[in-house]
């Protein structure tokens, strides 16, 4: 949620804002929300300031002996007035609020310009793709040489976008949660193992709610939600706190199942294992002072590629531009894995920094030493999730025979095996 002092002293910072997101919002509707709230006050404190005066007159001739009900009778009048303006009032106030939620964050002056995808520019990139000598397969029709992803028995079980892992393929994916678990604690990173559904309270706090409602599953008969992403969460441990600036970074990491309905992806992905209802992820949440946020947005960047890197799968990192960066976000780096079956790079990391803007939602602050409370600065970014990690280790490492071979970093979780073979 963005500063309403801002939105009031500085409106033509937060359309420019909007105009780089190429936002349908416009400032208009905030302007005449906020005028008519300042109205309506104007017309309370004037009713008040009357009534206080007719009270002072009733008293006075009360004293005096002499006839106040026609004071008393306007009094009356007077209050009636003044409950009906603060019933407007509060309606206003509350559509204003309603308003401000739907308000995506700032971008970053170093955020580029731009529309969508085709716009975001590319900044790093890691490892040379393989060169092979042989049809490469895409992992559908791996899995199916292998034996790992049942697609059709996820989908007998539960609908489409759901699979079933098979024995090896469910061992790798342990294997990475491991992996990726014991480098974050490497890193100093605190796990934090949250609930899987929380509130309505808790979705809004990180900017999930009101605006995103139809992207989640919602719990029938219950105010509780799947969580989307461990962020949501692990944002939210801090909500309604104020934290002593000592504690401060809190740098957290979380591995849960995810759950998206993935309502504006219609026809994307539909096969395969890249977007489905269902998956897991190691996320990473970062609750920092203002002055440091970009620093750990860097640091958090960096932790996403180097797992690629130690995982040896080729890899490019883009920053996105202002029209494809996410609701909350205020500059944020994609980290793309090569996909050979696809012959693409396909996003497997978002890192964001999000600065005060889900603080000011969930309410998080801190004090500095002898100061007023101030908002933290909070961060998010995939550390990695396994399913898109597995479909490029089974791209990337496919072998001729029909074979994958096991990431050298990942032996040692997989109890020594080096290859997977093929069962078919």
């Amino acid at each position: 949620m963005l500063d309403l002092k801002l939105l009031q002293k500085n409106p033509e910072v937060v359309a420019a804002a909007l105009a780089k997101r190429h936002s349908p919002l416009n400032m208009r509707t905030f302007e005449e929300l906020d005028n008519k709230r300042r109205e309506l006050l104007a017309q309370v404190e004037a009713l008040k300031a009357e009534r206080n005066r007719a009270s002072a007159e009733v008293a006075r001739l009360k004293r005096n002996g002499e006839d106040a009900e026609a004071f008393i009778a306007s009094l009356s009048d007077l209050s009636s007035r003044i409950s009906a303006l603060d019933s407007a009032t509060e309606a206003v106030k509350a559509d204003l609020a309603d308003w401000m939620l739907t308000v995506p964050n700032i971008p970053d002056a170093s955020v580029p310009d731009g529309v969508d995808e085709n716009d975001n520019v590319e900044v790093h990139r890691w490892g040379t793709p393989r060169e092979f000598d042989f049809e490469v397969k895409n992992h559908w029709d791996l899995s199916n040489d292998n034996g790992g992803l049942d697609f059709e028995r996820g989908a007998k079980l539960a609908g489409s976008r759901f699979t079933v892992s098979w024995g090896w393929a469910a061992r790798l994916e342990r294997a990475l949660v491991c992996f990726y678990l014991d480098f974050h604690h490497e890193q100093g990173r605190t796990e934090i193992l949250p609930p899987l559904m929380v509130n309505r309270k808790t979705m809004q706090g990180t900017g999930q709610l009101p605006k995103f409602e139809e992207d989640l599953f919602k719990v029938a008969d219950w105010e509780y939600y799947l969580i989307p992403t461990a962020e949501v969460p692990v944002t939210n441990l801090h909500a309604d706190e104020i934290l002593d600036e000592e504690a401060l970074p809190k740098r957290y990491c979380s591995q849960t199942p995810c759950f998206r309905s993935e309502a504006g992806s219609a026809g994307k992905d539909t096969r395969g294992y890249i977007r489905q209802h269902q998956f897991t992820k190691v996320e990473m949440v970062y609750i920092t002072h203002p002055d440091d946020s970009f620093k750990y947005l860097e640091e958090m960047r960096r932790s996403a590629e180097t797992l690629l890197e130690r995982l040896e799968l080729p890899y490019r990192t883009i920053t996105l531009c202002a029209g494809d960066m996410g609701f909350s976000a205020c500059k944020t780096y994609d980290v793309e894995v090569w996909l050979p079956g696809q012959r693409t790079y396909r996003e497997i990391s978002s890192c964001s920094n999000c600065v005060d803007f889900q603080a000011r939602r969930a309410n998080i602050r801190f004090r500095p030493k002898g100061g007023k409370p101030e908002w933290v600065h909070t961060l998010n970014g995939s550390g990695l999730p396994t399913g898109r990690s597995l479909v490029a280790i089974m791209e990337n490492y496919q072998q001729k025979d029909g074979s994958i071979v096991v990431p050298k970093v990942l032996v040692p979780y997989m109890g020594g095996q080096e290859v997977i073979e093929p069962t078919k």
